[in-house]
């Protein structure tokens, strides 16, 4: 498969048109940025982060797992939640803001890269499987899906979706969109 811009910009407009999380997770990143931004957010919402990863599978994610994910996760210390995003919000690219989210219990890179898109999503893409798939499928990553990524794994991945969205004009939000529709 070969990655264009009118591939991307038709499969990133059937998300829209057949993605049942669509709407919440647009309205979620009209939102959370500026929340997360300013301070002004409660544990639901960072706790809808989490579960946004998870759930976005739509049931290909092993309940089980995923519960035990987002049990964890409200496990954290609000306050050290906070913390987290409030170091990640001022950090100074991927690397460190990865760092700042991964100190908390449940969140590893992907689920870290979660939290960076509802950030800011104009800098920052989510990572998973299948995005990485469509990618190597497409010729534009050369190894499989590591399971889990690093973080060097993650800056990789993101350097090439920014390429892309350049390539393509479009946001990153749009591309994670057609490559979310790719890999099914």
């Amino acid at each position: 498969m070969e990655l264009t811009d009118s591939l991307v910009a038709a499969t990133a407009r059937e998300y829209r048109e057949r993605e049942p999380l669509y709407a919440v997770e647009a309205e979620q990143l009209e939102t959370l940025p500026a929340a997360f931004a300013a301070g002004e957010y409660g544990r639901r919402d960072a706790v809808w982060v989490v579960r946004w990863y998870y759930r976005r599978f739509l049931g290909d994610y092993p309940d089980a797992d995923r519960r035990a994910a987002e049990d964890r996760f409200r496990d954290n210390d609000f306050e050290a939640v906070r913390d987290a995003i409030a170091d990640a919000v001022v950090a100074d690219g991927a690397t460190e803001a990865v760092d700042a989210l991964t100190a908390l219990e449940a969140v590893d890179v992907p689920v870290a890269s979660a939290f960076c898109m509802f950030l800011e999503p104009d800098v920052y893409v989510v990572v998973g499987p299948r995005e990485w798939a469509t990618l190597r499928d497409a010729g534009e990553l050369d190894r499989p899906y590591p399971d889990p990524p690093s973080v060097a794994d993650y800056e990789r991945y993101l350097e090439r979706c920014r390429i892309l969205a350049d390539r393509f004009d479009c946001g990153l939000w749009t591309l994670y969109r057609a490559l979310w529709r790719l890999s099914d």
